[in-house]
């Protein structure tokens, strides 16, 4: 009775944990990096090897694919891509999930060197399993694309002043679950098949966020490896200057889409 009344403690301490992140300005997760000694003789990860690494759907790059069509607003463009890639990441970790357990994945690792952390309501970075750090993270991504006032879904709602930083907020958080699932569970991808459609989704991801200069290249690290193969490839095309687009508290959702 006592071990149940502990346990039933620690969940509604990890909900009011994760209510508390939910509703702080700040995105609720950190990097912190670990001192690992380089080992020039170590074997590349699975993922940079072939033929993996050449595997693909498409061919080409996804430039003209992730460009603001013509006549549609950037802001909805934004959210509808935000929407879709968050959804495809949901299903990706849904089939290799029953594997990510808390004794085998004590934190949430990316590279050797790269563990992301998530603030608790004291202010203090916390090491949590990667589980529940994925499980928080997915809940935080899907509380902001639900919230009317971030990801308006009715004609005439107007986008609010915050919503290129949720933006970028969500897509931070999406590649850091993409960098675990790559030098973590690659493996998994490859016994499901699904490693074409696991690198198409990333180059489109990484195109989508280069096009729009969402994520700094320093929070790209844990992938720059195969980040810079796929632009030799010509999958995914380095853009030197980004384009200006409109600023954000002029714009409406003018087409009423459902996200």
């Amino acid at each position: 009775m006592q071990q149940q009344q502990q346990q039933q403690q620690q969940q509604l301490q990890q909900q009011q944990n994760l209510e508390y992140s939910q509703f702080n300005d700040q995105p609720p997760f950190h990097v912190q990096q670990h001192n690992v000694p380089d080992n020039a003789n170590q074997a590349p990860p699975l993922f940079m090897c072939e033929p993996f690494i050449k595997t693909a759907l498409v061919k080409g790059s996804y430039k003209t694919i992730v460009q603001l069509p013509m006549y549609v607003d950037y802001h909805e463009w934004l959210a509808l891509n935000a929407f879709e890639f968050y959804n495809h990441l949901n299903k990706f970790y849904g089939v290799i999930a029953e594997y990510v357990t808390a004794d085998k994945y004590p934190t949430m690792n990316a590279d050797p060197r790269t563990e992301y952390v998530w603030l608790m309501p004291n202010n203090r970075s916390a090491s949590l399993p990667a589980n529940q750090y994925i499980e928080y993270a997915l809940t935080w991504i899907s509380n902001k694309i639900n919230d009317q006032t971030i990801f308006p879904t009715k004609s005439g709602m107007a986008f609010p002043p915050s919503f290129l930083r949720d933006i970028k907020g969500i897509c931070r958080q999406m590649f850091r679950i993409i960098a675990h699932i790559y030098w973590n569970h690659f493996e998994k991808i490859v016994h499901l098949s699904l490693e074409a459609h696991w690198i198409s989704y990333f180059s489109h991801f990484i195109s989508f966020i280069r096009e729009f200069d969402l994520m700094e290249a320093k929070e790209l690290e844990p992938l720059s490896v195969l980040i810079d193969n796929l632009e030799a490839q010509g999958r995914i095309i380095k853009i030197e200057n980004t384009q200006s687009y409109p600023k954000l508290q002029h714009s409406t959702n003018s087409a009423g889409v459902v996200y």
